[in-house]
């Protein structure tokens, strides 16, 4: 392995696995929240934020943790201006003092916040100014969830952009490096040490949030459903409905306010979840070694972040499909598959659940992502009998590597007119 490359990897990983305690899009309007607070000096008296479509379908619907149930847009912003720590990025609210709530409530009944839909193609936009007295701030994120791009106090540029265009992709480490067969090499080969405190805390995060909602109901609660159902004889006691159920349950803690921290994946606790806890629930049932969950869990994200950079952080494909093809890469490694095979088993289940959409975060993503560890453990079994789709079927590509492409293509284009209409069917639902 290139050395080059491998410091690269590292670098990715630092830069993808980042903990958050709630859903990331409303944390993050906190967290800028917080932030044009800190900047300005005091609460602000008037709050306009300016939002992309997809950021404002991500917090439509979705529970704010330790909030007692506040959902949407506003209350994001009054948790994070009364409450929030900007220092924490997105942890911003995983501290607060609840027995300040009713601040943040009188701050929302107070009508001082105003949102708007921006203009322009930045699928992750964020732009929050406020005044107070005689001065004013502005804070701007683009593209990643913390990645401030803009400061402004009183007219005057504190931060400019990181990069000509204003995009900040160069802030991020470039992936178009990363291919299946790279990860396969590394996963086998790489020093544990230099990935295993990463990866604990993967395993301690995101398997304490899955036992929550494994223990209590939230939403709908497919995961706990599951559970009773394996226990009940309606749902067999095996592989696919023990990992289905464990992820899912995850991530229905997380959608409905659980204030527990996961370790994100590609800027999502979901993706996080989906490309981790079937992999541990796998290594768990099978009784592999703490070594090869450690590389299992490495290929899975790994895989994850290749399938959704071709992609970008917010569109109408859902990033959970992106994760259970990571799974079922993972699974089909840990099992002694051929590089062949597990390209195969990753295909097969991007060609399964390519179709699945994002209209937002919530309760639903926990049945998408039960259905898509669902798919990889299919991908994963039919590539262990060499069987798989062929070239030309579908978004099928000549290999997983053209298949990825394919996937990007639909996700970045094929996708941005059903982004449109998600978000108009999202705002004018009665």
């Amino acid at each position: 392995m290139d050395n080059n490359n491998l410091e690269k990897v590292l670098k990715i990983l630092e830069e993808e696995l980042i903990p958050a305690e709630g859903c990331t899009e409303p944390i993050a309007i906190a967290y800028a929240a917080s932030k044009l607070r800190s900047v300005l000096g005091n609460i602000p008296e008037k709050i306009d934020i300016y939002l992309s479509g997809n950021i404002v379908k991500n917090v439509k619907s979705v529970k704010i943790p330790n909030s007692n149930g506040m959902v949407g847009i506003e209350a994001s912003v009054a948790m994070g201006t009364i409450l929030g720590e900007c220092e924490r990025e997105l942890m911003v609210i995983a501290h607060v003092d609840t027995t300040r709530l009713t601040e943040v409530k009188e701050y929302l009944d107070s009508n001082k916040i105003h949102v708007h839909l921006n203009d322009g193609d930045i699928k992750l936009y964020i732009r929050i100014e406020g005044t107070y007295g005689n001065d004013s701030a502005m804070v701007e994120i683009q593209n990643y969830h913390t990645n401030i791009t803009r400061i402004f106090k009183n007219g005057e540029e504190l931060k400019g952009c990181l990069c000509d265009d204003c995009s900040c992709d160069s802030v991020m480490t470039d992936r178009e490096f990363l291919s299946v067969e790279l990860i396969y090499n590394l996963a086998k080969t790489i020093d544990l040490s230099l990935i295993e405190p990463t990866f604990k805390k993967v395993i301690d995060y995101n398997t304490a949030i899955a036992n929550e909602g494994l223990t209590n109901y939230y939403g709908l609660s497919i995961g706990k459903l599951m559970k009773e159902g394996i226990e009940e004889g309606f749902y067999g006691n095996d592989l696919r409905n023990n990992m289905a159920s464990f992820a899912s349950a995850g991530s229905d803690a997380r959608m409905n306010g659980c204030s527990l921290p996961v370790m994100t994946t590609s800027g999502s606790g979901n993706q996080g979840m989906t490309c981790s806890l079937p992999v541990i629930k796998f290594c768990e049932l099978k009784n592999l070694p703490y070594e090869q969950l450690i590389r299992g869990l490495f290929f899975s994200h790994m895989t994850t972040i290749h399938i959704k950079s071709n992609i970008g952080r917010l569109s109408a494909y859902c990033g959970a499909i992106c994760a259970s093809a990571g799974v079922a890469g993972a699974i089909s490694f840990l099992s002694g598959l051929s590089i062949e095979q597990i390209g195969y088993a990753i295909e097969t289940t991007l060609g399964t659940m390519s179709g699945v959409i994002c209209d937002g975060a919530k309760s639903s993503c926990a049945t998408k992502i039960a259905s898509g560890v669902a798919a990889a453990l299919d991908g994963y079994y039919a590539a262990s009998k060499n069987r798989k789709f062929e070239f030309g079927e579908g978004i099928i590509g000549r290999n997983v590597e053209s298949t990825i492409k394919n996937v990007g293509t639909l996700g970045q284009v094929g996708m941005k007119v059903t982004d449109e209409v998600i978000l108009d069917i999202m705002i004018k639902n009665k």
